[in-house]
């Protein structure tokens, strides 16, 4: 539609006071602010809508305008229900930057302008679109009054008879409607996430049409709000993102859409957008005292200074808990082939997604986990209301080998080939003093899961009482040398002999020793397993019925 249709409705209540020619804009869309800056979360085209509540003073007219031009609006109405006249500051900086101004009568709600804007423009279920507009308005506003994804889902299913559900790079489920039965699989999630990761890596235009189950699912990217207005500007790698942003999930084949319902549907992503932000800005205070945390630890700050903060922080991660938890550390790393992405900030987003248990929804839950990030690592620190006793073995908090299962499928897709994600968790801690051991453990667990092969990897601290996971750390001269003094000799004896004293050496040592069970696997004579063994042990200068020079051959077998 365009502006001049505004003023033609008398119901409207729109004064024309600047911009007469400039009428012939066309409007795209209505969003109700009084942000100071409301730039990020505009796409060009809206008609905005103001109750002057961003403004303090004359001088905070002219950078609200040129913020309003520079996101290509189409005009501004301004609301006389808070100031009476609208300020002549306001009409002197819309008429520098020809932006059309209307003033809206005081009588008339911001809400009867949306829902007129909302109905020419989109042409189908226009009273759905203005329910979200609508509720686009009220979510932008301070309070509880927007309601969160769910709501907007809710009125998908009963307004267009479609099911949808948010969820995240690593397949957990963050949102889905509450009046649509039971919500999605676990499995489901994991391969939804799987599918619209590996579209996005290369390259496909959403929506991502799959099907999952037998049933057919249309995939809609939910980018921050922030790097979508900059991504109009400047060219994102699509690494940046991908492992951290949301995704819209609706049980729909888009294909046949008409291009209203597919503008509907990515109205929707953008509210769940602004509500991705606002959780991402609830954050910071966790993300602060993770980073506090961190740096008195690295730097060998005293424990009552770290046990200090660490009381800090534990009402605001676990409010209403009486004591002081128990902590663990987690440290991941996103890392791309060539280098040329910046790992942190999205492997501290991504840490913060699959920390969180698999089978809780919500963006709740993620706000007990503090995580800050250095360089290309994240680490975070994640509190444990109790811990079950040493005695019992029994195994709490995060554990590496389930962390792994719920997300090895769907963040390999996004890794597509030229990344890796590495993951190690230490074990629980409940005090100050075992916080910097804490953090060596997760590091080392960590490195332990780097020298592995695969895309995905993780290792706990269980792992780390096997002296075989120290061996990939080993440099690669000391690891020659040492096999070298140890099997060539053998080798060559083999190589001349035919003698095989390399399989007897590998079946004595798998058989603990053992001479019967030894020479039963290998259906020799127990007189010839110990001539062989006699051999070995002539060849080397080595004692196999010592455990030193046992253990020594069993790690030169294991580099070799």
């Amino acid at each position: 539609m365009r502006l001049r249709a505004l003023l033609d409705t008398d119901a409207l209540g729109l004064r024309l006071l600047g911009g007469q020619d400039e009428l012939d804009r066309t409007v795209r869309g209505v969003m109700t602010t009084d942000l100071r800056d409301p730039s990020r979360y505009l796409s060009g085209g809206e008609l905005v809508l103001t109750g002057l509540a961003w403004r303090r003073d004359a001088a905070d007219s002219e950078p609200f305008v040129r913020l309003l031009v520079q996101a290509g609006v189409a005009a501004l109405a301004a609301g006389e229900a808070e100031l009476g006249d609208v300020p002549d500051d306001l009409v002197l900086a819309c008429a520098r930057h020809r932006l059309p101004l209307f003033a809206v009568h005081e009588s008339v709600a911001f809400a009867t302008i949306t829902e007129h804007v909302v109905r020419q423009v989109s042409g189908e279920r226009a009273g759905d679109l203005a329910a979200v507009v609508d509720r686009h308005r009220r979510m932008m506003t301070s309070g509880p009054a927007g309601g969160g994804p769910d709501v907007v889902l809710d009125l998908l299913g009963s307004d267009l008879d479609l099911r949808a559900w948010v969820l995240s790079p690593a397949g957990r489920l963050i949102a889905g409607p509450k009046t649509a039965g039971p919500g999605l699989p676990a499995d489901v999630c994991g391969k939804l996430a799987a599918e619209h990761l590996a579209a996005v890596r290369t390259g496909r235009r959403s929506p991502h049409r799959v099907i999952v189950g037998g049933a057919t699912y249309s995939l809609f990217p939910i980018r921050s709000s922030g790097r979508a207005a900059q991504g109009a500007h400047a060219a994102r790698d699509v690494r940046e993102g991908v492992l951290s942003d949301w995704l819209l999930a609706v049980e729909a084949d888009a294909g046949d859409w008409p291009e209203e319902r597919l503008d509907l549907l990515q109205g929707v992503t953008q509210l769940i957008s602004v509500e991705r932000d606002r959780r991402d800005a609830a954050r910071t205070v966790r993300r602060r005292l993770a980073q506090e945390v961190l740096e008195l630890v690295q730097t060998g700050a005293a424990p009552a200074e770290i046990a200090a903060r660490l009381r800090v922080a534990a009402p605001v991660l676990l409010p209403g808990l009486g004591a002081a938890p128990h902590w663990q550390v987690v440290v991941a790393r996103v890392e791309w082939d060539g280098g040329q992405i910046e790992g942190g900030p999205v492997t501290q987003s991504l840490l913060e997604e699959i920390l969180v248990d698999p089978h809780a929804t919500g963006p709740e839950p993620s706000d007990r986990i503090a995580v800050a990030h250095t360089g290309d690592e994240a680490v975070a620190l994640v509190p444990l209301p109790a811990v079950s006793s040493e005695h019992d073995g029994s195994e709490s908090g995060v554990l590496a080998d389930t962390l792994l299962a719920s997300v090895r499928e769907p963040l390999a897709a996004g890794l597509d080939g030229d990344g890796r994600v590495t993951l190690g968790v230490s074990a629980a801690v409940h005090s100050a003093e075992g916080l910097r051991g804490a953090l060596e453990e997760a590091r080392h667990a960590r490195r332990v899961a780097a020298a592995r092969p695969g895309r995905v990897c993780a290792a706990g601290h269980q792992e780390l009482a096997s002296h075989v996971l120290l061996l990939p750390f080993v440099p690669d001269d000391v690891r020659r040398a040492f096999t070298a003094r140890l099997l060539d000799p053998l080798r060559e004896y083999d190589r001349r002999h035919r003698a095989e004293l390399i399989p007897t050496l590998e079946a004595f040592l798998d058989c603990d020793g053992s001479w019967t069970r030894c020479a039963s696997r290998l259906h020799l004579h127990v007189n010839t397993l110990r001539y062989r063994v006699g051999r070995i042990e002539q060849l080397t200068g080595r004692d196999l019925s010592r455990l030193e020079d046992k253990l020594d051959f069993f790690l030169a077998l294991r580099m070799s």
